[in-house]
Order: C-alpha cells, then structure tokens, then sequence
C-alpha cells in the first residue's frame, strides 16, 4: 500500500510537518511559510457556535421501515406501502448544558430524526418527552436564559430555574415527567421518543387528521437515580455516546417502534382542553395508539463534526401529506430551527451531506452565499418566472388549510371545558408507585429547597398542590426538612 501524501488545503505537497520555516536554524520564523500560517489559521476557526439548546449530542444513521398501513390517514410517499424502507440520520442530545457538558444527568432529551424521502427530507423535531414546559413560543428565549448558566455566576442558578416556573404554571407537568423516574435515561437506547407537538396528516381524498408521534423503545425503558446518574457522570461523561457508538459497532441495533394518535380534523374545536397545548397529553382511551412502523439504526456516523454537529434538522422541513397545526410553541420552532442553522452554519448547511437530501433532487433559484457547492448548468436562470424550462410550481400545497379566524394581538388559546395546568401533573403522579413518589418528592424538594427567596418556593409549592392535594404536602414537607437542617 502506498504511503499517502500529506498536502496543503490547495493540494500542494507538505515537506516538513514538524519543523516551521525560520531565518537560520534558531528563527525567527518565516511569514513566507504558507503551511504553518494556513494551518494555524484554519486551526483558529475549527470551531462553530454550538447550539444555544441542545448542544451536546451524539447520532446515527439508520432506516424506517413501514409495518402497518396508514394512508387512510396520510399521502405522505414514505409511508405509502408496508415494506417501504427510507433512511434516516437521528441526532440525541441533552438540552440545558454546553457541548462539553455530561451525559447522564437530569435533563430533557432531544430527539431529532431526518428522513431522506423522495418527495424531500423530512425533520420530526422532538423529545424524549411528549409534553413541554411552556406553551407561547414568546416565553422561550426567557425559559432558557433561566435554565442556562447565569450571566454573574457564570453556573446554573436554582433561583433562576424555579423562579421561572414558579411564574410559568404551565410548566407542573413537565416538571412532574422530568423530576420523576425518567429524567435521567439509562442510554439514548433506552429512552421513548415524541413529536411533543401535534402535527396534522392529509390524505390522499384531502382529509385532514390531527396526529401526535410517539417512539417507543424496543430495548424497554430504563432510567436512573440521581445517585446512578451522579456515579456514571464521574466514571464516563459520554456515557450515553459510549453506549450508542459501541452498541452499533457490536451489530447491536438499536430500534423503536412508532404510534401515533389520530384526532379527526373536526374534533379539535370541542375537545375538552386545547389539543394543541403542547403541555398536555392526549389521554390513550380517547386517541389509541396505531402502529405505523420501525426505526433501526444500524451505522455510525464517520465524522461526529461533519455529521453531528453539524446536521440541522428544522420542523419546518414537511413532505406532501404531513404539515404544521395551530400549536403556538411549534408556530414559533417553524421559524427558530431553521433561522438558527443559518447563523450556526450559514445560508447553505443544507448543501452538507448530512443535511442534503438524498433520495430527492434539490432544484431552485437559490444561489450564492457562503460555502455554496450547487450550481446549475450555464444555461441556468436565476430567476422565476423564466421561458427557459426553469423548475416551476406544482399548485399543489404539501398539506391541507387550516381555517383561521378572529382580529390579531396577542390572544389566551380559544378555551376549552378542562383548560388549566395542573390536572395532567396530577394525574401523572397518581398514576405513579409508591416508589416511584418518593423519588420524585426526593428530586423537587432537592432543587427547590435551595431557592433562596421564600415567596419563590411558595409559589412553586401552589402548583403542585393544584396539581394533587398529596403531591403538594409531601413536597412541601420535604422541602421544610430540608431547609431546617
């Protein structure tokens, strides 16, 4: 095998790789030496911003495998026939911490899919979760400035953190899922994944349904303590990449099997709370879950940078078939995703190989700009309409109208019967073991204790005996022990 070449960025060959340039054999060094500058330059410019949330994160490549049939409900291609097969890349990842953060810690998990259809790539942006904490996508730059590391301390600040659901009720239920049992996975392996958000399906006589994804696990949930999760940090810090890179490598592939709840189009109005309340669930015996299909993934990635950091996934990015809903929290990420890879990674990250479709072929008036690898022929046109045969509208919108109605400003959701915070909060707890409640008493009352402003911890307090008389006195006697000692 013949000795590769060592070059330049434009292809020159490099002589010396250990020695710098120098005027005599003690320097100084050269500014004529073209390697040293070019790699101490590109050196300085290796790193791009990372994600404002879900910074550390870990991928795979993979498939989904269609298993029931479901174009009753949708026109989507993929999803057409049992047997179809798409690939897909998924990206995992914790959403508080910096990339440098830990793995298993209390935290919500992303869970980011791609699929490369024929009709286009199609991003399912979710999380581990099937609910959030908030509900108005004005509130989300202040949601995270309260969860990230505060501007003085330069750490995550209790005070900052419960201040801003003690304020923000609508956050009892995630608060309820996070603080419980599951908020620290096992492994990426062992997790559910969601949509969150409700989605809407149209098929192929122009029906509309309202769905909601859910990805369950087929290796079963398994989560752990705060000690569990405090032990793995110090002993592997990327230990959920750790699982994920070694378990594909043994041909150990990992797999989910995915539902949804259908709502008919109709039924959304007179549901008895907000169906797109991305704080609330469906409850399972008004909407079943139906079976659509797997997803197995069977290859890592060869570059994390290339392929992980820098994948974009955008809720925006639909297929013929499936579209957005009225869900505000997912009106404002239609917008979010995409603006932030484009300040992240430029006007043209989806010309990346991670990003660019792969069984669809890409043909626009989009031209120029940093990085730019796609160009048409010299004949080409850079403008619409052309008489030239350029790529033209098909009149024909990927997904069905939603009637709107009402004068603009800033509005409450339309009301329902059962709209308030905290009955699914409560119903989440009682559905729980007697374990499984002290737990999750043990988890709140560990953060909220340490707030220190007592009308921030009263307020707090009042949400979860909303949510459940029990709920609220067991975790206000705990935190009373724990600020006495």
């Amino acid at each position: 095998m013949s000795q590769r070449v060592l070059t330049t960025e434009s292809g020159a060959p490099v002589a010396d790789n250990q020695n710098s340039a120098t005027a005599g054999a003690g320097g100084p060094v050269l500014l004529q030496d073209q390697h040293l500058l070019e790699k101490l330059a590109r050196f300085n410019r290796e790193r791009i911003p990372e994600r404002v949330v879900h910074a550390r994160g870990s991928g795979a490549y993979g498939y989904f495998e269609v298993t029931d049939d479901v174009t009753g409900f949708t026109r989507a291609d993929f999803l057409s026939e049992v047997g179809r097969r798409t690939e897909t890349f998924i990206r995992f990842s914790t959403v508080a911490d910096s990339l440098g953060g830990a793995d298993a810690v209390r935290d919500p998990r992303g869970f980011a899919l791609k699929f490369y259809t024929n009709e286009g790539n199609y991003d399912l942006v979710g999380n581990n979760t099937p609910v959030f904490f908030i509900k108005d996508p004005v509130k989300f730059p202040d949601f995270i400035h309260s969860q990230k590391r505060d501007p003085f301390t330069g750490r995550q600040e209790p005070d900052n953190v419960w201040d801003f659901w003690a304020n923000s009720p609508e956050s009892t239920h995630q608060i309820t899922w996070l603080m419980g049992d599951r908020g620290i996975p096992a492994s990426y392996r062992h997790m559910n994944g969601f949509g969150s958000h409700t989605y809407q399906w149209t098929n192929a006589e122009g029906e509309t349904f309202f769905v909601k994804y859910h990805f369950k696990t087929n290796q079963g949930v398994r989560s752990l303590s705060a000690e569990q999760g405090a032990e793995q940090v110090g002993k592997d810090a990327n230990s959920h990449q750790t699982d994920l890179l070694q378990a594909i490598e043994r041909g150990v592939n990992p797999s989910w099997t995915l539902h949804v709840q259908v709502m008919p189009a109709a039924e959304a109005a007179d549901y008895r709370f907000n169906p797109f309340d991305v704080t609330k669930v469906w409850p399972h015996p008004d909407y079943p879950l139906r079976r659509v299909g797997r997803l197995v993934l069977d290859r890592n990635p060869d570059n994390v940078f290339a392929e992980v950091e820098q994948a974009a996934f955008s809720p925006n990015n639909f297929v013929p078939g499936i579209g957005p809903s009225p869900d505000k929290m997912l009106q404002g990420r239609l917008f979010a995703y995409a603006d932030a890879q484009r300040y992240r990674l430029g006007i043209n990250h989806t010309q990346l190989p991670v990003n660019a479709p792969k069984a669809a072929v890409v043909d626009n008036y989009g031209r120029d700009g940093l990085h730019a690898t796609r160009y048409g022929s010299r004949q080409d046109k850079n403008y619409e309409p052309n008489s030239y045969a350029g790529p033209a509208q098909t009149g024909l919108p990927l997904a069905a109208p939603i009637a709107v109605h009402g004068w603009t400003g800033t509005h409450e959701a339309p009301a329902h019967t059962k709209d308030d915070d905290f009955f699914q909060a409560g119903e989440l707890y009682r559905l729980m073991s007697a374990d499984e409640k002290d737990r999750l008493v043990a988890n709140i009352a560990g953060g909220l204790s340490q707030v220190t402003r007592d009308d921030v911890i009263e307020k707090n307090l009042a949400h979860f005996h909303a949510a459940d008389a029990d709920y609220g006195k067991r975790v206000e006697e705990a935190v009373r022990a724990l600020r006495e000692d």
